[in-house]
């Protein structure tokens, strides 16, 4: 079932049935497994639900990049999904029955271009922005996969799990990176060329979506509850500032989650997920109250997937702040990591079999 947690004009009574795949009979799951298929690329299994976060596996070149404070507003030519790279990842974690919900944080290049190639080799169903749901229309994906999200919606996935979404916002800022950080949304449905391909600059077809959607995670467990909270951009300039799209205020993404917490039950999570660096991070503890973080974002956007990340993860401001409040790091070291959350915390996985099969050490 769907349902609305905020006072807002959102799109709300539509049935589970026909959003996902209902409402399961059997116990809650005692157990998520996280997997991190880099950068905030992240896989949850839990029970029937296998879902995909973002899932950018596809590495648009950085020289057809063009305009912007970042660089990043146009593209020199149009450019597809790379669908032979995501089916191997697909393949890998189990083929078509591995991925049942998509969902996308917000809608750049480097989070949401294979969103579309993803459903189209899954048949998953999709929650995101409403530009989610024009980006993969255009990409092939029937209107009737995706459901557009607005901040506010509570969705129970299965009997005992629940997804809060959270209206939040993009990195960066007006004096840094207007067209990152601006909410967008596209207004119409984008015209792919002959060959089905899509213009990726953040001014073109691939704009935020209006900022942002971060994904709050509860689940009661037949031992007990656990819960996590999914954000794959985040700025402190204006965390505690509505976010405004044609006039239409949806709230400060603070205020945002502290309503989804309060709508949760909950005052503290087991696990965030995010990125954002040392200066959005303090202000989101003391709303969040993590028990672990896990860092996402850090191993850039052009290096090839294969490759594994570039970089080990390097924080030392986010590594100290999160010391200071007892919170304790989570840190990956090569894609396809894979941790296992329930009501006694987190702990590594071995994924072995994930990796070989994608040439990962």
């Amino acid at each position: 079932m769907i349902r609305s947690f905020r006072i807002q004009p959102f799109r709300t009574g539509i049935a589970c049935a026909a959003l996902l795949a209902g409402v399961q009979a059997q116990a809650a799951p005692d157990h998520v497994d996280i997997t991190w298929m880099s950068i905030t690329n992240m896989y949850f299994e839990l029970g029937d639900q296998k879902i995909v976060a973002d899932g950018y596996i596809t590495r648009l070149p950085h020289e057809i990049f063009y305009s912007g404070q970042s660089g990043l507003g146009q593209t020199q030519r149009p450019v597809r999904p790379d669908e032979p790279a995501v089916k191997e990842v697909l393949d890998a974690l189990g083929g078509k029955s591995a991925v049942k919900l998509l969902l996308t944080g917000h809608n750049h290049f480097d989070h949401s271009f294979d969103t579309g190639t993803w459903s189209k080799l899954s048949g998953a169903r999709i929650i995101g922005a409403r530009t989610a749901c024009l980006q993969t229309q255009a990409q092939g994906i029937p209107e009737k996969r995706c459901t557009p999200v607005f901040g506010g919606e509570a969705f129970e996935l299965e009997r005992g799990v629940h997804m809060y979404v959270v209206r939040w916002n993009h990195s960066g800022g007006p004096e840094l990176n207007r067209e990152l950080h601006e909410p967008r949304e596209l207004e119409a449905l984008p015209v792919a060329d002959a060959n089905g391909a899509l213009r990726a600059g953040v001014l073109e077809d691939f704009p935020n979506g209006g900022g942002n959607r971060a994904y709050l995670f509860t689940v009661d467990g037949p031992r007990g509850r656990f819960s996590w909270f999914f954000q794959d951009s985040g700025s402190p300039v204006d965390l505690q500032q509505p976010i405004i799209v044609d006039g239409k205020n949806y709230g400060a993404p603070l205020d945002n989650l502290r309503a989804a917490m309060k709508a949760a039950g909950v005052e503290s999570v087991d696990l965030w997920i995010a990125t954002g660096g040392r200066d959005m991070a303090a202000l989101v503890l003391p709303v969040l109250r993590p028990k672990a973080y896990l860092p996402v974002h850090w191993d850039g956007l052009y290096g090839a997937f294969k490759a594994g990340p570039p970089q080990r993860y390097d924080d030392p401001e986010v590594t100290a702040l999160l010391g200071t409040q007892g919170v304790r790091m989570i840190v990956p070291v090569q894609y396809m990591d894979k941790w296992r959350l329930d009501k006694d915390g987190i702990r590594s996985v071995d994924n072995a079999k994930v990796k070989q099969r994608l040439g990962f050490r």
